[in-house]
């Protein structure tokens, strides 16, 4: 089950996560902070440099929103896939470990 693409960071992992829909940024930072159960606190200068790094590589891109003093993204098909695969490789990791536990 090996991957031979590059791990995501824990940030890029819940942004990706957080844009299942449209969202601003402070809709992020806030979503981010609920899936996490306040462990992860975003700072607006970590998640606009995420967000960019994020929409160079084509993992999300910017959408026309209602409001257009807002900037609003949302993850791309290449975005899904490579958090489809982070998922598939972490899940691999706890399975290694839980079944490396059971055998001690």
């Amino acid at each position: 089950m090996g991957n031979s693409n590059t791990a995501l960071t824990e940030t890029t992992f819940y942004i990706l996560l957080s844009l299942q829909s449209p969202s601003h940024g402070y809709a992020i930072m806030q979503n981010i902070k609920s899936i996490t159960n306040g462990r992860v606190r975003m700072g607006a200068g970590t998640l606009y440099g995420a967000l960019s790094a994020l929409n160079d590589k084509g993992y999300i891109k910017e959408c026309e929103c209602e409001d257009p003093s807002k900037r609003e993204y949302v993850i791309t098909e290449n975005g899904k896939e490579a958090l489809k695969k982070e998922i598939s490789r972490l899940l691999e990791l706890t399975y290694n470990a839980e079944k490396y536990f059971k055998e001690k």
